[in-house]
């Protein structure tokens, strides 16, 4: 395993999987083809559906086979196959937690029928009683809070829906684009999954790891991270991807790398600018917080701190 971690090897996931003698991976993220027609650098992802489906529970079957007992196995898909991943899962002895719909804008625009708009995200545990979820670390300030003022507000926020709207696609304009990778996650939204469902120090893997997000942000994060790619020229491209981000020192006074990196996670899900954030008395409190129940390090910050980083963002 020692081979395989902190790095994006090229390979098939299933050969490269079928290989590991032990079980290493305390979370998955997999985000597959769709069987869409999509055209990547090194694979045209149309085949047949009965094909599909058969290779769908392979991989399904050897990542399960290396996730550890109380780990966590999250799948993204389409519409098209949605159900079959959910039939394989189950004949596969995984447990479901969540069926997230994650609801995007800039949805792909149609002529024939409804705008497509979401994709599915499985949330999947391999014991329905021992797996990490991490509460604290994507818990949200609710209406109660912002709006309404009410006493009753629980006053560490509340839990995101099962609807995940908060994160756009990654389109061609946005800075996040890689431009080399035809269908990029956002790296916020792995950010949410890597933090609620895994520690510090645990081992992420992605079996199709494209652009190489989510093992940026299990970086960011403190975790491992093992991807596996096809293309060894997306390999190549995600590889630079995370030496540029290792090389990248945020300095700030007050909060160090891993603390920033949260701070920007937060105004992400919150949906607000940092300058509004930052020039609203309550809104600024209730935001400090909010940063501090997901830090949970027992440290005490000041609204002085958050307001120095908040004006790095918005500048």
């Amino acid at each position: 395993m020692q081979k395989l971690l902190n790095k994006i090897i090229c390979g098939d996931c299933i050969e490269v999987l079928s290989k590991v003698g032990e079980p290493f991976a305390d979370l998955i993220f997999a985000d597959p083809p769709f069987n869409i027609g999509y055209k990547y650098d090194k694979y045209y992802d149309k085949v047949k559906s009965k094909n599909y489906i058969a290779w769908t529970k392979d991989w399904i079957s050897i990542c399960k086979k290396v996730l550890k007992p109380h780990g966590s196995f999250y799948i993204a898909i389409g519409d098209e196959y949605a159900a079959n991943v959910k039939i394989i899962a189950d004949e596969l002895g995984l447990f479901m937690r969540n069926w997230i719909i994650w609801h995007y804008t800039f949805g792909q625009q149609t002529k024939n029928k409804f705008a497509r708009a979401h994709t599915h995200i499985f949330y999947f545990v391999n014991d329905k009683k021992n797996f990490a979820f991490n509460d604290h670390a994507v818990r949200l300030p609710s209406d109660r809070q912002l709006i309404y003022n009410d006493r009753r507000a629980n006053p560490i926020g509340k839990m995101p829906d099962d609807v995940w709207d908060e994160y756009s696609r990654v389109c061609g304009t946005f800075k996040e684009r890689t431009g080399w990778h035809p269908c990029q996650m956002p790296e916020n939204l792995l950010k949410r999954i890597i933090a609620v469902s895994s520690n510090s120090g645990d081992c992420v893997l992605d079996p199709f790891s494209g652009s190489g997000t989510t093992a940026a942000a299990a970086y960011q994060l403190g975790r491992n991270y093992v991807g596996i790619e096809t293309s060894p020229q997306y390999v190549e491209k995600a590889n630079k991807r995370l030496a540029n981000l290792k090389k990248q020192q945020q300095e700030n006074l007050f909060l160090d790398t891993v603390e920033l990196s949260e701070l920007r996670q937060l105004l992400s899900d919150m949906k607000r600018p940092a300058q509004e954030i930052a020039t609203d008395k309550k809104l600024l409190k209730i935001f400090t917080n909010q940063f501090a129940v997901r830090m949970n390090n027992h440290k005490q910050y000041q609204t002085d701190q958050i307001i120095t980083a908040l004006r790095d963002f918005a500048d």
